[in-house]
């Protein structure tokens, strides 16, 4: 057995684990590829905007020596290093730090760049080309260590020609180290969600940890009182109060069913005890006179059917804690004219019934049946005398409480029952100990019945969200009912 509460408990931290591993791995991943779209699309965006900034700014560079070369007659010489105010040499250099090369007539370098930048076929075209400002480019141009675009423009008459050389590997080289920093980025980024996700995930699941740890600790011990740890007001809190309320009214249940059980018990002892006395008395029967014969058979038939009695009141509380019997719309007027019909079949007395206001209700016809009859059965058994009747006052809503008022009952009770007698009356100290199970007062201990009859009449106004009240009548006798709410009952 404890190795099987053992392996229950390790597959329910297995699936707790596995939820909160999968709670990790989801926010990691959705993290990831937030990151990576985002670090993709900004790296995209950087690069493209660099390179066609850098791109830019070289055909600036292009255009502006080839507009020089065709407005102004301009020889090798002029690009020359060594010209110290500044000439066109140095207004190519200055924007764009870029690389510049003097060709001579024959293709030959007058003045090298650097680093010296190739001279290739097209390169000695354009040097002997007539037209001034024919242009000739080259990209991914190797020179040393980089890469470079290359333009040559040529200056016209065959004068020669004018290479300017732009580096990108540099450009290149920063992007490249931009997008290992995007990645490793990514992946910090990746590595500080996973981590945070699992102290989000056990944070979140450590409530379900506790709230499973108590259900387990219902089901192996079977003790309803263990207390669920509850807080907070999202779905885990709910789910956690709803447990304990759960656990709270299987627990009221069973407590119920337990002190149900050691009454009926104990009542149950009394009527079997001398049963089984008079029982015993019957193998001697012979042996007694006529008169003593007589009296025997009626004790054994007072007990039986007190026996019955008591064991049909305990089926119908019992019936009465898990009815399933439908909501439906009954008239409260109607059952207590068909529970005065019987009681007079049944008793021979005279019960009257007097209805005031809407008695229509939601509730269970058969409960609300039974509670009444018990009523005016009580009332039979404890008026003995018969002079008067027996009235059962059924009020509903806006009628004036009559007979009842001044009982403590709510306001807000729909319709009101009650059933009066011309009996020796209740006690003050037993008013609010009629409606317990198998409470009898002193008086009526000498009287048939099992005590049960009220209590069942507390179960169904409970039932239909009323109340059982119980009052001293005014020139002797009492007045016993219940309320009934408006509403759904139940």
């Amino acid at each position: 057995m404890r190795s099987g509460a053992r392996l229950r408990r390790w597959v329910a931290r297995a699936r707790l684990s596995s939820l909160r591993t999968t709670f990790t791995v989801s926010f990691a991943a959705v993290a990831a590829a937030v990151t990576v779209l985002v670090g993709f699309l900004s790296y995209d965006a950087a690069a493209r905007l660099v390179r066609v900034d850098q791109q830019t700014v070289f055909e600036g560079v292009v255009q502006d020596l080839l507009d020089e070369v065709r407005h102004s007659a301009l020889t090798p010489a002029d690009f020359a290093t060594a010209d110290a105010d500044g000439g066109p040499r140095d207004e190519l250099i200055r924007p764009s730090g870029t690389v510049v090369q003097v060709l001579g007539p024959d293709a030959s370098v007058v003045d090298r760049g650097h680093p010296p930048l190739p001279v290739g076929a097209d390169d000695r075209r354009i040097a002997a080309a007539r037209p001034a400002g024919q242009l000739v480019e080259h990209r991914d141009v190797d020179v040393g260590d980089g890469m470079y675009r290359v333009a040559t423009v040529s200056l016209g008459d065959g004068r020669g020609a004018v290479q300017i050389a732009q580096e990108f590997s540099d450009t290149e080289d920063l992007l490249r180290e931009l997008q290992q920093r995007t990645v490793l980025l990514v992946g910090a980024v990746v590595i500080a969600a996973g981590l945070f996700g699992w102290w989000l995930a056990r944070r979140i699941t450590s409530r379900l940890v506790r709230l499973a740890g108590a259900a387990e600790d219902v089901a192996r011990t079977g003790r309803l009182g263990i207390q669920v740890p509850v807080a907070g007001y999202d779905e885990v809190a709910r789910l956690g109060r709803s447990f304990d309320r759960m656990l709270g009214r299987l627990a009221q249940s069973e407590e119920d069913q337990r002190r149900l059980v050691q009454d009926a018990g104990h009542e149950l002892r009394t009527p079997l005890t001398s049963l089984r006395t008079n029982i015993s008395m019957l193998r001697r029967i012979d042996e007694l006179p006529p008169a003593a014969r007589g009296e025997l058979v009626a004790d054994l038939a007072q007990e039986s059917r007190e026996l019955t009695d008591l064991v049909n009141e305990l089926v119908d509380l019992a019936a009465g804690q898990s009815d399933r019997e439908p909501l439906q719309r009954v008239a409260l007027a109607d059952i207590a004219e068909d529970v005065a019909v019987a009681a007079r079949r049944r008793t021979g007395r005279a019960v009257t019934v007097r209805v005031s206001g809407d008695t229509v209700v939601d509730g269970r016809p058969g409960a609300l049946q039974r509670a009444l009859s018990n009523l005016v059965d009580n009332a039979a058994k404890f008026d003995r005398g018969g002079s008067e009747p027996i009235d059962i006052v059924v009020t509903g809503v806006g009628a004036r409480a009559g007979a009842g008022a001044g009982t403590g009952v709510g306001s807000g009770a729909a319709v009101r029952v009650e059933v009066l007698d011309r009996g020796p009356g209740i006690a003050e100290e037993d008013l609010d100990r009629v409606f317990d199970r198998f409470y009898r007062a002193p008086d009526a201990r000498s009287l048939p019945g099992s005590g049960l009859g009220l209590s069942i009449v507390r179960e169904v106004a409970a039932a239909h969200g009323g109340d059982p009240f119980a009052r001293r009548r005014e020139g002797g006798g009492s007045a016993i009912g219940f309320t009934v709410s408006g509403g759904s009952g139940g």
